[in-house]
């Protein structure tokens, strides 16, 4: 990946720079990220039909839910940890409909989740 990010914030406030929107046509799901520590927070992105919306805070009725450590999750997100390495090594959860957490690899590219 060539823009490597240093932060969650700058994760998600670059999101639709990095967006696939091919990836998800048909795609209608909300994807919350609670990610802990210093720099962390709670963000859910809102996927319709090949357009995203990110919001800060919490969804109430998320697709899926990845948790981790704000660390964590910018080194997945810089392809430094594998995705499913993470998961495998729970440096990272993800919880509710798994199908649609695995199409993320597709749309957000730059993170390796």
């Amino acid at each position: 990946m060539a823009n490597k990010i240093s932060s969650c914030q700058e994760y998600f406030d670059t999101l639709n720079d990095r967006f696939v929107s091919d990836a998800s046509k048909g795609l209608n799901a909300i994807y919350q990220f609670e990610l802990s520590g210093d720099g962390g927070g709670t963000w859910h992105v809102v996927v319709a039909d090949g357009s995203i919306e990110v919001c800060a805070g919490a969804h109430e009725a998320p697709s899926a839910v990845v948790t981790s450590k704000a660390p964590d999750f910018v080194r997945i997100s810089n392809g430094e940890i594998n995705g499913l390495r993470a998961v495998m090594t729970r440096k990272m959860k993800i919880a509710g409909n798994l199908v649609l957490a695995r199409k993320m690899q597709h749309m957000f590219p730059s993170g390796n989740i």
